[in-house]
């Protein structure tokens, strides 16, 4: 892959993801039954980040977890041997209002992997999905509630997010494949 262009600097990340935590407490009118699950991989230190600014808006504390979804991919054939980690939800999810999160939004296969696994763990009152980047070419009927950067790609493009403690900085970066 070659490097491209930088789409957000850490600066940006951080104000998108204030915007979105402003937005998620208002469409919730507030923190009632809230919980945030971060989709591993990058997905998980985007939910925690979340939750901090969440918590410092509302001075509350909220119950995060994390999600594995390889075990509900379906393209576990192509992929060979799978590496399945830990899903980690403490908490129950029935009739809580779940915000699931991920880096970016492509096709949305992610995300239908995730709200399969979430209504494994219980039958939440409702399923919001937040991503840092929406870069279109949906093959599902997905799409995400909260959005930090709409970013129209190419097919040969690739988005990565960059975050601790995975990368050394907090940024997000366009590939050409």
């Amino acid at each position: 892959m070659k490097w491209k262009t930088r789409l957000m600097n850490g600066d940006e990340v951080e104000r998108a993801l204030t915007r979105i935590s402003h937005q998620i407490v208002e469409k919730n009118h507030g923190t009632d039954r809230l919980c945030l699950i971060g989709i591993k991989t990058r997905g998980v230190p985007l939910a925690e980040k979340l939750r901090e600014k969440i918590c410092a808006i509302e001075n509350v504390s909220l119950p995060v977890g994390t999600l594995d979804i390889t075990l509900y991919r379906d393209d576990l054939t192509d992929a060979g041997e799978a590496e399945v980690s830990a899903t980690d939800v403490p908490f129950s999810v029935t009739d809580m209002v779940v915000i699931l999160v991920d880096d970016v939004i492509y096709t949305a296969r992610t995300a239908r992997c995730a709200l399969e696994a979430v209504m494994k763990l219980g039958r939440p009152a409702r399923v919001y999905l937040a991503v840092l980047i929406d870069r279109g070419h949906r093959e599902l009927p997905i799409r995400a509630d909260f959005v930090g950067k709409n970013i129209p790609t190419a097919k040969n493009e690739v988005v990565s997010v960059l975050i601790p403690p995975y990368d050394g900085e907090l940024a997000a970066d366009l590939y050409e494949m």
